[in-house]
């Protein structure tokens, strides 16, 4: 167990801001958890989401899981596990707890197991373009009759590589009016090494099967999620009960959408195995090492999270706003230095100019004399822009 950083009393005063929003909320039993997917780094959208889980876990004195959400072994890396930690620290979020879904996978097994034995869960090998055509015109699919005996010798075989064509699919409604719900998958094969467990498996539970189980599993009471996935809430209720486990308690809130911004983490690796950048802390990057590379402060980020808070309403925000919170943080402490870049240099010499280098001290800062001094040569011999030449 990691210790919980003690929040400072500027932070908590922002604690009271839509205190109403936990149901059935209590005084230090309130666990929440933040779930990124180890594959890649934390990027400016994964913040509200960790900002939101961390704070209102310390304003109700409960705790907060970092829970990696890794069941899709082909993009996931021990890196991304290693940096989405020290991003966190850096941005004075120190979970109670740092767990991953794969540290789980017996249980989601067992869960897995429970509903094809009682009929709700089946095997099914039928192609993906095919299932979504039928899930879209709400066509079962033949496999939907099959016996829970031969659906369960078909998840064995699964999870031990003999087949790799089958998946597991709930059995839920394929008329609902929500196509998610549609029977959606719940294991797929995947034949590839994870970064923890190595080769051991040979199936993985999806992210609707595996969150509502591990949630439960570890005592999470409210489980903060983008409105983005509002129509699984019906789903991820459906599974706790089927599978007899504590209920949790959803609160939906709107995803942070940034103009002009790719926050796709599966593009914004694209960018970087194609070497088109630096890597994921390129200035031009909306990660957290970019952006806090070009010159973001963790109170910025702080107090623009905060006040777009849990809201429900999806408002397209500009960086302008980032920035200009982070200029009023920023400019009344700033040191004041002059630079000129090597390649853009060009050299002046004034003619009446002084023979005689000399150095006079100038304040760093125009309006705080206590920041310091700062050496200023002067000369006849300049560096200037060549533009300006």
């Amino acid at each position: 167990m990691v210790d919980s950083a003690a929040p400072s009393s500027a932070i908590l005063a922002d604690y009271s801001k839509f205190k109403n929003v936990l149901v059935n909320a209590k005084k230090g039993e309130v666990v929440t958890r933040f779930p990124p997917e180890p594959s890649g780094y934390l990027h400016v959208g994964h913040i509200k989401a960790a900002m939101l889980n961390f704070h209102y876990a310390k304003m109700w004195e409960g705790q907060m899981i970092l829970r990696f959400d890794d069941t899709n072994p082909i993009n996931e890396k021990g890196e991304f596990v290693e940096n989405i930690i020290r991003d966190l620290k850096r941005l004075d979020i120190v979970p109670d707890r740092v767990t991953h879904t794969s540290d789980s996978f017996e249980v989601i097994e067992k869960a897995c197991r429970k509903l094809i034995a009682d009929g709700n869960a089946y095997a099914d090998d039928t192609p993906a373009e095919q299932m979504k055509t039928e899930r879209d015109a709400g066509i079962e699919s033949k496999h939907r009759q099959n016996t829970p005996e031969f659906n369960m010798k078909i998840f064995d075989e699964m999870l031990s590589g003999k087949t790799k064509t089958f998946c597991i699919r709930a059995k839920m409604n394929m008329q609902d009016k929500v196509k998610c719900l549609r029977d959606p998958v719940f294991y797929r094969c995947k034949d590839e090494e994870h970064h923890r467990t190595g080769k051991k498996y040979k199936a993985y539970p999806t992210y609707d099967m595996a969150c509502p189980v591990v949630d439960s599993l570890e005592g999470v009471t409210h489980a903060l999620r983008t409105i983005e996935y509002r129509d699984r809430n019906a789903l991820y209720a459906w599974v706790q009960q089927k599978c007899e486990l504590r209920p949790v308690i959803i609160y939906d809130y709107s995803k942070l959408c940034l103009i002009s911004t790719v926050l796709s983490k599966r593009k914004l690796r694209w960018f970087v195995e194609s070497g088109n950048v630096e890597g994921w802390d390129d200035p031009r990057f909306p990660t957290v090492q970019g952006i806090m590379r070009r010159g973001m402060t963790v109170e910025a980020l702080r107090n623009f999270m905060l006040e777009q808070g849990p809201s429900k309403n999806t408002n397209l925000q500009e960086w302008d706003k980032i920035w200009a919170l982070n200029k009023d943080l920023v400019d009344p402490v700033a040191k004041r230095f002059t630079a000129i870049a090597e390649h853009t240099a060009c050299r002046l010499t004034i003619e009446n100019g002084p023979e005689t280098i000399e150095a006079r001290s100038q304040a760093l800062h125009p309006k705080d004399a206590s920041i310091g001094t700062k050496a200023v040569i002067y000369g006849k011999e300049l560096l200037i822009e060549r533009d300006d030449a």
